[in-house]
């Protein structure tokens, strides 16, 4: 079953690099009481994910977060090494949360995962932007297309703020 608007994110356990090293995060923390904007990308370093999708959320981030939004953070099934090295190589660092769902046990909860092996990259996220309020999925947008970032580029998300 996928996710959908109203319905509540599962609670479970993230990764992400803190100044004080690696910390777990639950989404329950991470998404409890705020308006966050999520987005979810295949894959850190990857060309639509580094080149499209990232740079729009970096590049209007200030914007974003005048829309009454708390926080944005980027979701991928990636390790915490790679997403912390994503994050310092884009000047994300400090910018957006960057969070490694690493076993794709939030992904698969989603119902968002997609079997990417054909391109070599194995079980990945669909490419996809929610609104959270409170843990609640207020708006969605999925992409049909992991090479593609158009429904779920921050220029969408903005216009459903």
């Amino acid at each position: 079953m996928t996710i959908a608007v109203g319905d509540k994110l599962p609670d479970l356990k993230l990764k992400e690099r803190t100044p004080d090293g690696p910390a777990e995060v639950s989404t329950a923390e991470l998404f409890g009481g705020k308006r966050i904007v999520l987005f979810a990308v295949p894959g850190a370093f990857t060309p639509t994910c580094s080149l499209n999708h990232l740079p729009g959320y970096l590049e209007n981030r200030d914007a974003i977060l005048a829309k009454d939004v708390d926080d944005i953070v980027v979701v991928a099934v990636n390790d915490l090494h790679v997403m912390s090295a994503w994050a310092t190589s884009t000047g994300g660092a400090g910018k957006l949360r960057f969070i490694a769902d690493w076993d794709a046990a939030f992904t698969k909860a989603l119902g968002m995962d997609i079997d990417l092996s054909a391109g070599t990259l194995g079980v990945r996220s669909k490419r996809y932007s929610m609104l959270v309020d409170d843990g609640v999925v207020k708006t969605l947008n999925v992409e049909e297309s992991p090479g593609q970032a158009t429904v779920s580029a921050a220029a969408a998300m903005i216009e459903q703020l």
